[in-house]
């Protein structure tokens, strides 16, 4: 009996020992469990801004992409004009050279911002010398003569300034001016 005391003791100690391994254990299974669901949850966290992130890259790739496209059409568009108006300029200067020849007159910039100079001369069978200018405002849609030196009659004025605003004839408003010079001086 004092053996199965003993025993029973033993088995008592053993079990209560196994009792708080075993309790010991499922707290430590308990705790791995609460770590691997947080682990669980950062990966997934960390899943979404990394794939939030790829999108963003993806979008700002393809505004970078479109951008790029617009200026190349662009810059292509300009060289497109700036070759257009190489080609014209050499046609500029000899069709100047034609009408100041033609017209005696010179072309000048009048000190302003969309308003150019005309300066004739042999408008005075007297004096060849002398000078008739206007200036000619070309801000607007419709252009308008705002210095007129000498003064030439205003009905003729207005109809040389109303043709040119109808059918943007530069060189026919110029002998129209001139025409309207040589008969103001006479």
């Amino acid at each position: 009996m004092l053996r199965s005391c003993k025993e029973q003791r033993a088995k008592k100690k053993d079990i209560e020992t196994l009792g708080q391994k075993s309790s010991s254990h499922a707290q430590t299974v308990s705790k791995e469990a609460a770590e691997k669901e947080e682990m669980n949850a950062a990966i997934t966290s960390i899943t979404q801004q990394r794939d939030t992130r790829a999108q963003h890259r993806d979008r700002i790739q393809s505004e970078i992409a479109a951008t790029q496209k617009q200026i190349s059409q662009r810059v292509a568009a300009q060289q497109l004009h700036a070759k257009a108006l190489d080609a014209q300029a050499r046609f500029n200067e000899p069709e100047l050279d034609f009408w100041e020849t033609y017209l005696c007159m010179k072309i000048e910039g009048a000190g302003m911002a969309d308003r150019l100079k005309f300066v004739f001369t042999h408008v005075d069978e007297r004096d060849w010398d002398r000078e008739a200018w206007f200036e000619l405002d070309t801000a607007g849609r419709d252009y308008r003569v705002v210095f007129v030196k000498p003064k030439i009659e205003s009905e003729v004025l207005e109809r040389c300034v109303e043709r040119l605003n109808e059918n943007r004839e530069l060189g026919l408003f110029l002998k129209c001016m001139r025409e309207a010079f040589v008969g103001g001086i006479k």
